[in-house]
């Protein structure tokens, strides 16, 4: 299975008058996230699935995504917000639906959380060695069988300058 960690695009700056959940893309975000997307696209990328945190700029992202044709099936998830864990995300979320080893997966989220569920993802444990970009993306390949916990392997981790 090829696992997506894809960051959100860059978002509006916090602000005491607005609640961190609520940020939305700016408009260099979305416009900087829609060419990620087309470049996507272009690359012959499809998800099977888009799955985003439930922030407004982590599914205005997704959004973006969809619109791009990386995928028709859009889903909220409770793991990807901020402070989600990766450890009950593969037990609640990915063991349960079973998907086949064929499976393009892509999550939209948050830093510093999915660089950490790479590195937990590939080393056990999460290093904080790992940056990634807003509008950036790491590529995971989960192995076919058992945890995938400190048994995958990354084959892709790019910023959005290299898309653009």
């Amino acid at each position: 299975m090829e696992l997506y960690l894809i960051r959100h695009g860059i978002a509006e700056e916090r602000r005491r008058d607005i609640k961190d959940e609520e940020r939305s893309l700016t408009k260099e975000g979305r416009q900087k996230t829609e060419k990620v997307a087309q470049r996507l696209k272009k690359l012959g990328l499809h998800f099977d699935l888009i799955a985003t945190s439930p922030l407004v700029r982590a599914r205005q992202t997704a959004e973006i995504l969809i619109a791009a044709g990386l995928s028709s099936k859009l889903e909220e998830c409770t793991y990807l917000a901020p402070d989600g864990r990766i450890e009950s995300w593969v037990v609640d979320w990915l063991e349960a639906r079973n998907y086949s080893p064929q499976t393009q997966l892509a999550l939209v989220g948050h830093e510093p959380d999915l660089s950490a569920w790479a590195e937990i993802l590939l080393w056990g444990q999460a290093k904080a060695t790992l940056v990634l970009k807003k509008a950036g993306m790491i590529g995971v390949k989960l192995p076919e069988k058992g945890s995938p916990l400190g048994r995958s392997q990354m084959y892709l981790l790019t910023p959005p300058k290299y898309l653009l």
